[in-house]
């Protein structure tokens, strides 16, 4: 995109032709002023010599009324003075002695600027995209004060742009576009008041950074994912420690507790076919697996001597 331009064509700067009050006008004057001349009895020459003078009038008159649309308003000077605006709706000038200079657009307007390869206050060089919205407040102002009141407006947008990115870190304009957005509105307001047109709103559409920029900041943002990863673990492997202690403070004043959940573990592990244990003889004297692994061999032969005899049966 260039460093300034125009979303919305530009209005007419001026208005040529004859509207429908002018043909009105055109055909009352010729036609009163020839039903007058035929009233009379006037003879042929001077008949005609009538008619002629009165279309004459008629079209010199039919050039008086112009028609501005409900958003426009004409800037009239005469003789090269200003005399005032006119609109909307009918209006009246002199001919040949009253001129229309511009016809202002008073709707609200969209204005695309951008400022290249501007370096922020932390030196890193930008592509900023932004959308002005303003409104013509005082037509008379922008018509007089200023030669192209758009091309002032642009430049004005543009030079607080980059006003703006100079006094802002990088991280802030990405961050927190609203508060620069508000400052470029303040900023180019403004300038613009003196000029009677008010800015509505300013939103930056785009910042584009370097491309070597945006792969170290993904790469420090993956770092960063990574690191808080890792401090997560930490603070759980902390806080499993922390229960670990707490539940062997319990087992060490409790002895029963720590062979019912000894014996608890065994289970675990031996409930599962085809699994085989090795139990440290240290171990199994300390929570008497002996005597349970006894009973547990003892029950299995007696279900098994039991099933023998239905089996023959």
């Amino acid at each position: 995109m260039t460093e300034h331009s125009h979303d919305v064509p530009r209005p007419p700067s001026r208005k040529h032709g004859l509207s429908v009050i002018s043909l009105i006008v055109l055909g009352f004057v010729s036609g009163s002023v020839a039903a007058v001349a035929l009233a009379l009895g006037l003879v042929r020459e001077m008949l005609l010599v009538v008619t002629g003078g009165g279309v004459a009038m008629g079209v010199f008159l039919a050039l008086s009324p112009r028609v501005a649309s409900q958003w426009e308003r004409a800037v009239v000077l005469r003789l090269g003075k200003f005399v005032g605006l006119r609109g909307p709706g009918l209006f009246w000038i002199i001919p040949l002695l009253d001129e229309i200079v511009v016809w202002i657009d008073v709707r609200v307007r969209t204005t695309g600027f951008a400022a290249e390869r501007t370096l922020t206050r932390d030196t890193v060089p930008v592509n900023v995209d932004a959308v002005l919205f303003w409104q013509v407040e005082d037509a008379e102002k922008a018509a007089l004060g200023l030669e192209d009141y758009e091309e002032a407006v642009a430049w004005a947008a543009q030079t607080a742009l980059r006003e703006i990115i100079g006094k802002t870190d990088l991280a802030d304009m990405l961050a927190g576009r609203d508060v620069l957005d508000a400052d470029m509105q303040r900023l180019i307001d403004e300038r613009a008041r003196a000029w009677g047109i008010t800015v509505k709103s300013v939103e930056i559409r785009d910042v584009v950074i370097p491309q070597a920029l945006e792969d170290a900041m993904s790469r420090r943002a993956q770092a960063e994912r990574e690191k808080q990863a890792r401090v997560i673990l930490g603070d759980a492997e902390v806080e499993i420690a922390h229960k670990f202690s707490a539940a062997a403070g319990i087992y060490r004043n409790d002895a029963i507790a720590l062979q019912l959940r000894s014996l608890n573990l065994l289970y675990e592990g031996m409930k599962e076919r085809g699994t085989l244990m090795i139990v440290p003889s240290s171990m199994a004297d300390s929570m008497s697996a002996g005597s349970y692994a006894g009973l547990a061999a003892f029950a299995a032969q007696q279900a098994a001597a039991n099933a023998l005899p239905e089996g023959g049966k």
